[in-house]
């Protein structure tokens, strides 16, 4: 889009460029504002000037038919070959191998221990407890109680009316007047000054590049693989399997029991009864008790060293011969007919479109907007403050002393002796007697019978089932998919980017000279025009101003070229 705005702009800027330069080189000798054509003679400056008359340029915009080029997009067609690989199955047919299980039998002989349960007497000693009394002397603290009297002193409370003086503070008022001083506000008219920025245009013209963009078509030759198909022999081994029969031998392992002894610690033991002395403690009295005797049972442990028949089990190994069935393989090479999928190198060539830019100068004319100080007046409104004197009363409260008179009760407390009656109790020692029950043991022998459980080995058959796997030759079929080539045809749509020459109607700005008329100043200021006064302000003509003083002074208006 900026590009076509561009391109329908280049015409009307190169146009603008072509006025200014006609308008400068009618303008030979005039200022920037124009040339200045005057109805008074410079020379004859008694009469009036009079007015003059002063051409300036005015921008006038018009139409302009520019043609310029466009691009549209536009839909074409290629033509483009595709191998694809179409896959077909075919049926083929192989020898296998299979192992096919077959279920044999055979007879094994194995040992297997019994257990034989045999009965054996054993004596042994027992501590059987029997009660004997027996007589016991104590002694047993026995209460006896005292009375007594004592004195002691009670401190009795009484109470008693005392006259007690206190301080009191009672308020009084009194009135006070102050002076203080107040801030009044009031306002005041001050003149400020300050700055405002009032913005100033001005016109700025600028150089600058623009990408136009132009199209060029290329050639490329490229290289396709294409694919083929080549049919080749190819060798290969297959192991091939054969039955054998092989005689050897193989190791049976026997269990064979053999007799022996072995010693034992056989741990045994016996009750005995043993006196011990216990504490006596104290009576319900609290008095101490005398030690007394107590039976009581302990086990005594005893180990015995014996001889004991043992059978033990040893593994035998033995050779047996055997026969069996092995299978083998053996390689053999075969031929077989192998598709392989190869390529081979095309050149082709196409033909593609780049897109290029190529640089352009262009002009252009901008206003730049400057801000310029000026300073300013305005009044303003100021809050200020004055101070004023003012008069207040007040009342002001005050706390005096006053002494007054109260009773108070008062408890006091005055001494007086009691007498009163206690009884003591103290504890006096008896000696008695009693029976008591004392436990004792005898060692008493008896005879107990327990079982012995022995292991015995016996030989026993019997027949087990084993599974071998027996080799078996089979033909079956089997599907492969073999890939064919298939060329086939494609359509392909692409868009294209084609130039179209357009005539449009532009905006045009042109510059146009316009006569003003303008009053002329009066001849005081003229009759310097002969001796180098200011040509504007007499009309004369700008190389007259000029050569009556033979140098450029400020004012005259015209350019190098004017004779100056």
């Amino acid at each position: 889009m900026i590009r076509k705005i561009l391109t329908c702009l280049l015409p009307a800027v190169a146009v603008v460029a072509l006025c200014s330069s006609t308008w400068a080189a009618d303008c030979a000798c005039g200022s920037g504002e124009g040339t200045v054509v005057s109805n008074g003679a410079c020379g004859n400056c008694a009469g009036s000037c009079g007015t003059k008359t002063v051409y300036q340029r005015q921008y006038v915009t018009e139409m302009k038919t520019v043609t310029c080029t466009e691009y549209k997009n536009e839909t074409r067609e290629r033509t483009y070959t595709v191998t694809k690989r179409v896959p077909r199955t075919e049926e083929r047919t192989r020898t296998v191998t299979v192992c096919v299980p077959e279920t044999r039998t055979k007879t094994v002989n194995y040992t297997v221990n019994k257990n034989v349960t045999e009965t054996k007497t054993a004596e042994y000693t027992v501590q059987v407890p029997y009660t004997e009394e027996v007589e016991q002397t104590y002694t047993v603290m026995v209460p006896v109680s005292e009375e007594k009297t004592a004195t002691y002193t009670v401190m009795v409370p009484y109470t008693e009316e005392v006259e007690q003086s206190y301080t009191v503070m009672v308020p009084v008022s009194e009135e006070k007047t102050a002076t203080y001083t107040v801030k009044v506000p009031y306002t005041e008219q001050v003149e400020q000054a300050y700055t405002v920025m009032v913005p100033v245009s001005e016109e700025k013209t600028a150089t600058y590049t623009v990408m136009v963009p132009y199209t060029e078509e290329k050639t490329q030759t490229y290289t396709v693989k294409v694919p083929y198909t080549e049919q080749v022999e190819q060798k290969y081994m297959v192991n091939v399997p054969y039955t054998e029969q092989v005689t050897s031998t193989r190791k049976v392992q026997k269990r064979v029991a053999v007799q022996g002894t072995k010693t034992v610690q056989v741990r045994g033991g016996h009750w005995e009864t043993q006196q011990v002395e216990v504490a006596g403690g104290t009576d319900a009295c609290g008095c101490p008790c005398p030690p007394k005797t107590c039976c009581k049972r302990v086990w005594v442990p005893t180990c015995e060293t014996k001889e004991v028949p043992v059978t033990t089990y040893e593994c035998v190994t033995e050779e047996v011969p055997c026969t069996h069935t092995v299978t083998k393989c053996r390689q053999e090479e075969r031929t077989r007919t192998v598709c392989v999928q190869k390529c081979r190198d095309e050149e082709r060539t196409r033909t593609y479109t780049v897109s290029k830019c190529r640089p352009e100068e262009r002009t252009r004319t901008y206003t730049v907007t400057k801000c310029v100080p000026e300073q300013r007046t305005r009044k303003v409104c100021v809050q200020k403050c004055r101070d004023e004197e003012r008069t207040r009363t007040y009342t002001v409260t005050k706390m005096v002393n006053e002494t007054k008179t109260r009773k108070v009760a008062v408890t006091k407390c005055r001494p007086e002796e009691r007498t009163r009656t206690y009884t003591v109790t103290k504890c006096v020692p008896e000696q008695r007697t009693r029976k008591v029950s004392v436990q004792k043991c005898k060692t008493e022998t008896r005879t107990r019978e327990y079982q012995v459980t022995k292991c015995v080995p016996e030989a026993m058959t019997k027949e087990v089932s084993y599974t071998v796997m027996v080799p078996q030759q089979k033909e079956e079929k089997y599907t492969v998919t073999v890939c064919d080539c298939v060329p086939e045809t494609k359509t392909q749509t692409y868009t294209v980017r084609v130039p179209v020459q357009v005539t449009k109607e532009v905006p045009v700005k042109k510059c146009v000279r316009v006569a003003v008329e303008v009053p002329c100043g009066g001849c005081g200021e003229a009759s310097a025009c002969g001796s180098c006064g200011d040509a504007s302000a007499c009309g004369c003509e700008s190389g007259d101003a000029c050569n009556s003083c033979g140098s450029r002074r400020r004012g005259c208006g015209c350019r190098r070229g004017c004779g100056c």
